[in-house]
């Protein structure tokens, strides 16, 4: 009998690369289900420098699963280390808490073999066990973005956990900034794929299931996202929108209460970020815009009480 990763391997034009770091038990049952779907896609899981174990106890249930055991933490940028061991054309992005739904990689696949310039396909993404859609479906869903010939909606961003990625396209923007560590990481990297010609499209027939993991420091994460933005600005955007950015990502510092801890990481990192930034062509710069445009007019519309 071909052991698993061999048969998974033969052919295959797309692999699944999962991201870890010490969750042990969210990991095994995520390569449960991702192992349950019976379909050939070889998976490839990066331990981010785990201390608790993890790698070890991956490495005992599935033998047959590609582990790539990175020294340590690199946030986002672990992902890269998954790349760079695939040879497959597409590659699917998991995190330890997030798996594919059946059919949904080879729907993935279909897009990106029958749509050359598309680079990103953005998935829908159902949460916990009442699979409830995700609160970023629907801004993806109703993108005004052009989306001239394509099967979806238009993009300037996806879910670094939830997407199927043109594997040159990825490799030839860089990857994910090791700088930016976690937390809207994938800002940056969009604004390069599209900036490089590459399209990214929101496709809700590709499906993945987030089972939120328990182990998560909401305070902590949303410091990241307020840094990030702010050091994404400065990396990509043109002077004005990087001040304009700049004050709404304090602004939501200050309301969120983590104004203390998430502006000074933002200060201290941001001459080093100066020495990296290159604006995005006019036309980015346009898309960017319209997106901001439409972000900010979801923002404006009341959300009633119920109860």
């Amino acid at each position: 009998m071909q052991p698993l990763d061999d048969a998974r391997s033969a052919q295959a034009p797309c692999s699944v690369v999962v991201l870890t770091y010490n969750r042990a038990a969210t990991v095994l049952e995520t390569l449960g289900n991702l192992a349950a779907l019976d379909e050939p896609w070889p998976i490839v899981v990066v331990d981010n420098g785990s201390t608790d174990g993890t790698a070890d106890q991956i490495a005992a249930r599935f033998p047959d699963i590609t582990l790539v055991r990175v020294p340590r933490n690199y946030g986002a940028a672990g992902r890269n280390f998954g790349v760079a061991s695939i040879d497959t054309p597409y590659v699917a992005f998991c995190d330890d808490d997030t798996a594919w739904l059946p059919g949904s990689v080879a729907r993935a696949v279909d897009v990106l073999q029958r749509y050359p310039s598309v680079g990103v396909v953005a998935a829908h993404v159902v949460v916990g066990p009442t699979r409830r859609d995700d609160t970023a479906c629907e801004p993806m869903a109703t993108s005004t973005l052009p989306s001239d010939g394509l099967p979806g909606p238009a993009l300037l961003g996806f879910m670094a956990g939830a997407c199927v990625v043109r594997t040159r396209a990825f490799t030839e923007a860089g990857g994910y900034r090791r700088d930016l560590f976690i937390g809207g990481e994938e800002s940056v990297l969009a604004l390069d794929l599209v900036d490089a010609g590459w399209r990214i499209v929101y496709c809700r027939e590709v499906v993945t299931h987030h089972n939120p993991s328990p182990v998560r420091d909401v305070t902590q994460r949303r410091a990241l996202l307020a840094r990030n933005e702010l050091l994404s600005a400065w990396l990509r955007l043109p002077l004005d929108l990087a001040w304009r950015v700049t004050g709404r990502a304090i602004r939501a510092m200050a309301e969120q209460g983590v104004l203390a801890e998430a502006l000074p990481a933002a200060l201290v990192r941001l001459p080093r970020t100066l020495l990296h930034r290159h604006t995005v062509q006019p036309t980015t710069v346009a898309l960017w815009r319209q997106m901001d445009a439409d972000r900010q007019r979801r923002r404006a519309i009341p959300t009633l009480s119920i109860g």
